[in-house]
């Protein structure tokens, strides 16, 4: 399904910026189709674009509405249905990222039908897949891989496709959330897919290509997080990486949504990793760790870094703040 653009992103009641990470991400990465954002009260996430409402946004050309915070349980929010039922009506379609499908929602089915409105439902797949085989396929794949969820594994596999495509290298993004699927206008999310089909979805997500060819994909979860270490492990050995890419933010004390887990240490993290890649692909390698670095001042940035690098022995960079040229370099070597 083609998503209609301009977007008015909508982030509800938002507790928090990492609540807002789809429209967050989308906002970034695609700013010529983000219109503005829709906002109700008590929201504490700000895409740093114009506010408007479904009146406003439908005055100002908008062609699709898209639902982009996510809550633990992934369900659309009390009150919203009414909110999104005029936006059907105002000749807007939707689309969610939810793992509750806006389609099973009576009141948007029949408002869509009755308006000759699209809902896309991108985090649920319409094709079904294979089990994974772990078969050698040729072409070169890169997984960004994290300490944590939410924690920039998705930003930093963008990051890199702008740095290798700038520098000529055959390189394309893999969306696998649903996030990716809006900026990248395809992928699989994979975390909606039949657990005994993960790494077969994968594969076919990146099937073999040239030689020269990378493919980029967008890892999630973490396989320290006791919520969704399944995914990963799956998403790892569907991926058959030759390289990885460790995702890390320092200042959190524990696990997104687990307050009684504890982020685990960095180089056991990588190790653990690295082992779980060597499966599919006994060659697999960490070649970088990408650190989001937000929450500390330029200097404390800067000595996290330079810390960091003389720890791992790996580049330690800062999409945002450094660029993520260091770990092409070492990517490329």
């Amino acid at each position: 399904m083609t998503l209609r653009t301009p977007y008015l992103l909508f982030i509800g009641d938002a507790p928090d910026q990492l609540a807002a990470k789809t429209a967050h991400g989308i906002a970034f990465w695609r700013p010529e189709i983000s219109v503005g954002q829709f906002r109700l009260p008590g929201c504490n996430a700000d895409l740093g674009i114009p506010d408007m409402n479904i009146e406003e946004a439908a005055a100002a050309g908008v062609k699709t509405v898209i639902v982009g915070t996510t809550n633990r349980g992934g369900v659309l929010g009390e009150g919203w249905e009414g909110l999104l039922v005029r936006a059907l009506e105002l000749g807007m379609d939707l689309a969610s990222g939810l793992h509750h499908r806006l389609t099973d929602i009576p009141a948007l089915r029949e408002a869509a039908a009755r308006c000759g409105r699209q809902i896309a439902d991108v985090r649920h797949p319409t094709r079904e897949f294979a089990v994974g085989n772990g078969i050698k396929r040729p072409g070169k794949r890169l997984l960004t891989v994290g300490t944590d969820c939410s924690i920039g594994k998705m930003f930093t596999a963008l990051a890199l496709k702008k740095e290798m495509r700038a520098r000529g290298i055959n390189a394309d993004f893999r969306a696998t959330g649903q996030t990716g699927i809006f900026i990248a206008g395809d992928g699989v999310s994979i975390d909606a897919v039949v657990s005994d089909f993960v790494s077969g979805a994968v594969e076919w997500l990146c099937p073999e290509n040239d030689p020269d060819h990378w493919d980029l994909i967008e890892g999630q979860g973490s396989l320290f997080h006791a919520s969704y270490a399944g995914v990963t492990l799956g998403l790892i050995h569907g991926a058959q990486p030759d390289a990885l890419v460790m995702c890390h933010e320092p200042t959190r004390k524990h696990m997104r949504g687990l307050p009684t887990y504890k982020l685990p240490d960095l180089g056991i993290c990588i190790a653990r990793n690295v082992e779980a890649a060597q499966l599919t692909n006994p060659a697999a390698v960490c070649v970088g760790v990408s650190v989001n670095s937000g929450a500390l001042d330029a200097a404390a940035a800067r000595d996290y870094l330079r810390r960091t690098e003389d720890e791992t022995g790996l580049p330690c960079v800062d999409p945002v703040r450094t660029g993520i040229g260091g770990i092409v370099d070492r990517l490329l070597r």
